[in-house]
């Protein structure tokens, strides 16, 4: 039900005026700072918002931080190189919907949340996580999504108030 009405808030927020036109390279930063459970949909919108960007022409940068650093910590209970990201399926559904919203073949859409994020880092989104928080959540730079750059506190701020456009998750 969480994810449904995300999915809905999403829809009404890219069609939103405030979205209308081009964004002529202003970066828009993506602070996405709640971790990725069965119960809350929060980081999944995320990509969505990003791609949904890039499409309108900003330079678009996603910053991981507080408990949203723990979606990218490879391994887990069994080990292994996948993220929670990796685990996490785009319903079929939701690819659907952005196969409608954005205008592109069902076969460009990816499968997985991490694949997801690795997409939007080929097509030029930066990625980031907070070094910081890493550390708190005992994620090893060894450990993390290797589309991601985990970062200091002063490229963290500079990261913060180069921002044209700010959204939080």
């Amino acid at each position: 039900m969480k994810r449904i009405l995300l999915l809905l808030v999403v829809m009404l927020i890219l069609g939103s005026p405030v979205f209308a036109g081009v964004g002529d390279g202003k970066i828009f930063l993506i602070h996405a700072k709640t971790s990725l459970s069965l119960d809350d949909a929060q980081i999944c919108a995320v990509p969505n918002v990003a791609w949904a960007a890039l499409a309108e022409g900003y330079q678009v940068r996603i910053l991981f931080d507080a408990s949203g650093v723990t979606a990218l910590k490879k391994g887990g209970l069994f080990g292994g190189a996948k993220t929670p990201l990796d685990k996490a399926a785009l319903p079929e559904r939701e690819r659907k919907s952005l196969v409608t919203q954005l205008g592109i073949p069902l076969g460009e859409v990816p499968n997985d949340y991490g694949e997801y994020i690795r997409f939007l880092g080929q097509k030029g989104v930066e990625l980031y996580a907070n070094r910081t928080m890493m550390l708190l959540y005992k994620i090893g730079e060894d450990q993390i999504e290797q589309a991601v750059t985990p970062i200091g506190l002063k490229k963290m701020v500079e990261v913060l108030e180069k921002s044209d456009v700010y959204v939080a998750y």
